[in-house]
């Protein structure tokens, strides 16, 4: 698997255990299949960056992959690694049962395949959280403006089937607009999803804790 992590540095030999462990999936180099997309990242602070390039050998390596479950499993490891400001009494409470009911063992990978939580995400998840999201709605609001999926390399024999290729210098005159056109277009999609929603229709987090609907619920 070829993979690209935008950086404002150059990373021959990434290590294990070093970053922020607040990332969406915690620990780990997180990464893209996508060489542009891997251009915009390295240029999300305004400056020039880098895209470092790798070639991962699979074989042997674990993978979870988010994408292909449901979504209530993808906002419980966000809501285990990321923080959020969750002060309404709702929303502490559907974090609670959140993670209690719908949190997969995930630690146990080599590899993680999931969305990845720009700060419009976080608006989609803290909306659903407060119960003014429906779980359709949210489901559909992860794939807007296509901002990405990321692969994070999560374990020490991860690291090992890494080799580092080339890094690729990048303009962030010309790529720091590309990111924040993709995220202003999420923004715009979203508040379109947000102004044609009917409170009616869907299933909201209030449904999902009072019917205790659990990880296994074919309605999900």
């Amino acid at each position: 698997m070829r993979l690209y992590h935008g950086s404002v540095s150059i990373i021959e030999k990434p290590e294990l255990g070093k970053g922020n462990h607040k990332n969406d999936y915690g620990l780990g180099l997180y990464c893209t299949e996508h060489v542009e997309l891997a251009k915009e990242w390295a240029c999300s602070t305004g400056k020039d960056g880098f895209v470092n390039v790798y070639e991962l050998n699979v074989e042997r390596l674990t993978e979870c992959n988010l994408t292909q479950g449901h979504i209530l499993n993808w906002m419980a490891i966000l809501l285990e690694n990321r923080t959020f400001d969750l002060s309404a009494t709702l929303a502490s409470a559907a974090r609670d049962y959140i993670l209690e009911t719908f949190l997969p063992d995930y630690k146990e990978y080599d590899i993680i395949r999931g969305y990845r939580a720009d700060d419009s995400y976080f608006s989609f998840a803290k909306d659903f959280l407060n119960n003014s999201l429906s779980l359709e709605e949210l489901s559909n609001a992860m794939k807007l403006g296509k901002l990405g999926e990321q692969v994070v390399l999560k374990s020490e024999k991860a690291f090992k089937a890494l080799a580092f290729q080339e890094a690729i210098p990048v303009d962030s005159s010309v790529y720091y607009p590309k990111w924040k056109s993709r995220d202003y277009k999420a923004r715009l999609d979203y508040k379109e999803i947000k102004d044609k929603s009917d409170p009616f229709e869907g299933t909201y987090i209030l449904d999902i804790v009072r019917q205790q609907w659990r990880n296994d619920d074919e309605r999900l």
